[in-house]
């Protein structure tokens, strides 16, 4: 299976980003089945025409995230947690309400801050 990957030099979001997102998303949809095995970082910087740091800290993301894992010399595959990136993010969601509260802002305010957060997050 070839990834369907491709990194653009002219975007603003940096080259190990654009290669962090995609691959997740491809985990996420499926289309990167769990157990699918990646290329190795040298192999698949060359691929990319990208430095082999910067495909190996854009897997170090994706293993933090929950979404690959690597089994040593036997390579780096998708990982079989499929919910991993939910729950992280409702445990974020969790200690974020906490720490509003704890700084005594109101309900609304608290969630106004996320929605702001969010909008910049996705939309840029």
């Amino acid at each position: 299976m070839t990834l369907k990957i491709a990194i653009d030099p002219d975007a603003g979001t940096a080259p190990y980003e654009q290669l962090r997102t995609q691959i997740s998303e491809l985990a996420r949809s499926g289309e990167l089945p769990v157990g699918h095995r990646l290329p190795t970082v040298r192999g698949f910087a060359e691929e990319l025409g990208l430095a082999a740091n910067t495909v190996a800290k854009a897997y170090r993301a994706l293993e933090s995230d929950g979404v690959i894992e690597t089994r040593g010399r036997n390579g780096t595959f998708i990982a079989a947690a499929g919910d991993t990136a939910e729950r992280k993010a409702a445990a974020a969601a969790r200690e974020y309400a906490e720490q509003a509260r704890r700084l005594g802002l109101s309900r609304a305010r608290a969630a106004s801050l996320v929605e702001d957060a969010v909008r910049v997050a996705y939309e840029g």
